[in-house]
């Protein structure tokens, strides 16, 4: 008796590797929820999907939460963005990540102290030019990353 299951249809296994493959926000450990007000370490996670590689990564701050440090990745240079009150609006990553690679940005944040949803906009360039925003913003190509906050 086998323990294998019928495998998926092509259509349904495209469609599980397409959401499964954008950039992401999660926890350290993959989840999709915190606590409001804690201080948690996240993960930035972004596959390239292209045949060419992904050279820039931006991530938009959501508002309320606020960035305290990151993780060194090797190969990357890393640049920040400020508010008038010094706080990180935006992060950029420029490296490279070739095709059929991913890599893993972690950074250290405190949470809103309020209960609720922050998304985590993400602008993916790749080497010929082109930007895949990760932001809810044009159906055709990525949703945000979003973490509810309890």
């Amino acid at each position: 008796m086998s323990r294998f299951k019928t495998p998926l249809p092509l259509s349904a296994a495209l469609l599980l590797s397409f959401a499964a493959a954008h950039a992401t926000v999660r926890t350290e450990t993959g989840l999709t929820e915190s606590r409001a007000g804690a201080s948690e370490t996240y993960r930035l996670n972004v596959p390239t999907e292209k045949a060419v590689a992904t050279t820039q990564v931006r991530l938009v701050v959501p508002p309320g939460v606020t960035l305290t440090r990151f993780q060194v990745l090797p190969g990357f240079t890393r640049s920040v963005a400020r508010n008038a009150d010094g706080l990180i609006t935006e992060v950029t990553w420029r490296g490279r990540i070739a095709p059929e690679e991913y890599a893993r940005f972690f950074f250290q944040a405190r949470n809103p102290a309020q209960p609720g949803e922050v998304a985590w906009k993400v602008y993916q360039t790749y080497a010929d030019g082109s930007v895949v925003a990760w932001d809810d913003t044009d159906p055709g190509q990525g949703p945000a990353s979003k973490i509810t906050l309890r």
